[in-house]
């Protein structure tokens, strides 16, 4: 597997107990300092999935799904041994991976977020028809900590499929690491009996961030990929929109879009009207049902018949070619000249960046990553405060010129604008004339 598509959510070092970001960086000077120098809570997705101490350390449940040529994905093995995992087999091995050597897959199972490094190996067996196929996992309660095991699962699956059955470092792995659930119906975090993860009460809460290795980050590619599309799925992110992206085997590559639409949204303004963007990473046709009851989610399949089920989304992505489930959506796919502006601005802070930093190597490109989601915060915060500002004020009224101050177009983004003060229950006035309306 390529180095590149391996990239971590978070940063890759695990001698460091919290991220080592610094989140008064995400917040503009307009808005000025946090009460006491530091921020009790920061989201990557304008919602309330926070990380906690007990969490860091501690995952719940361990499995291994292999591919047996009568009964199609099982679940080998797992660990606690009563786990519910239905569904898990069809998650860890995803649809169309039989037609890769490796892959590695992030996903959802109710309230939990799993990780699983799949492998696929020939073989001389005639019973497994020339190739064994299997996935290791874990299961989290969030999607922040997974990638401090893809090292391990992936040596594990290799272990798996040399060595068919020996689950001893597994159960191992599993005693060192685990943690225990939360009883239904209360409050609690994940409790972790191990002394290397000793639960306490965090004095603040902690950004998710993410650090990435040689030769390029997962934002990075992000932006490369999408260019001045970025901002359309900017747009959706902040409306808190329903989005899928769709992209052949491999999948892993494709996890990261959906972490990275999620992180466009970021921002630590209170007393929105606002939902929780969820990310699901992976979904396959067994998720359907669960997906008809959210109102604002991020996945990824590699299953093409999620395009004709439109009542699913509001934006499909297949690979680069955005399109919207309804009418009403169509104007918020075209890329203003307003959103061009702000590639060149971030095109130009990153390139700025490397070129101060270029003495600093690998040191440089993870910074890369600060600058990207700092960009994003910032201009998020900077437009909700602006449109709060001007709610509170007198005459409530929304002009050309702050549209322009907060990074809009007042023709292309007013349909934009329009949908985001509606979603949010922002009063003001738009004083910016209707294209399509001349006076």
């Amino acid at each position: 597997m390529a180095s590149e598509e391996k990239l971590p959510l978070l940063d890759n070092d695990d001698t460091h107990d919290f991220p080592r970001y610094n989140p008064k960086s995400l917040v503009p000077n307009t808005l000025g300092p946090y009460p006491d120098g530091q921020p009790e809570r920061i989201t990557i997705s304008a919602s309330n999935c926070f990380l906690t101490l007990a969490e860091q350390d501690s995952i719940v449940a361990l499995f291994v799904v292999a591919f047996d040529t009568r009964s199609g994905n099982i679940i080998e093995w797992c660990v606690p041994e009563d786990t519910e995992l239905d569904g898990v087999e069809f998650k860890a091995m995803t649809s169309g991976s039989h037609t890769l050597s490796s892959d590695f897959v992030y996903f959802r199972k109710d309230n939990l977020f799993g990780l699983a490094c799949f492998e696929n190996m020939k073989v001389e067996s005639e019973i497994e028809r020339g190739a064994r196929m299997k996935s290791v996992g874990i299961l989290s309660l969030s999607y922040t900590t997974l990638y401090r095991h893809m090292q391990f699962l992936e040596k594990q699956v290799r272990h798996q499929l040399e060595t068919p059955g020996n689950y001893s470092q597994l159960l191992a792995f599993y005693n060192d690491r685990k943690g225990i659930l939360p009883s239904e119906g209360t409050s609690e975090t994940l409790r972790a009996p191990s002394p290397r993860s000793t639960p306490s009460t965090p004095s603040r809460e902690i950004l998710p961030e993410m650090k990435i290795t040689h030769p390029a980050g997962c934002f990075s590619q992000f932006i490369k990929f999408f260019e001045e599309q970025l901002f359309v799925l900017w747009k959706f992110a902040l409306l808190q929109r329903r989005i899928i992206f769709f992209s052949p085997p491999p999948i892993g590559v494709v996890c990261y879009r959906v972490y990275c639409a999620c992180c466009l949204a970021n921002h630590s303004i209170q007393g929105l009207n606002s939902i929780e963007l969820r990310p699901h990473f992976y979904v396959n046709v067994a998720d359907i049902e669960a997906l008809e009851t959210e109102v604002a989610y991020v996945a990824c399949t590699t299953e093409k018949i999620f395009e004709s089920k439109t009542h699913l989304y509001d934006i499909y992505v297949d690979n680069q070619n955005v399109k919207a489930s309804s009418m009403g959506m169509k104007d918020l796919l075209k890329v203003s000249d307003g959103d061009k502006e702000k590639l060149v601005k971030l095109n130009n802070l990153r390139s700025a960046h490397k070129f101060s930093t270029q003495e600093l190597g690998e040191e440089a490109y993870t910074n890369e990553e600060e600058i990207i989601t700092s960009f994003f915060t910032e201009m998020n915060e900077r437009l909700f405060q602006t449109l709060l500002d001007i709610s509170q004020s007198q005459d409530r009224q929304l002009t050309s010129d702050h549209m322009k101050s907060i990074g809009l177009d007042p023709t292309g983004d007013r349909a934009f604008l329009m949908e985001l003060v509606e979603h949010y229950g922002i009063d003001v006035v738009l004083m910016v004339d209707n294209p399509c309306c001349p006076k």
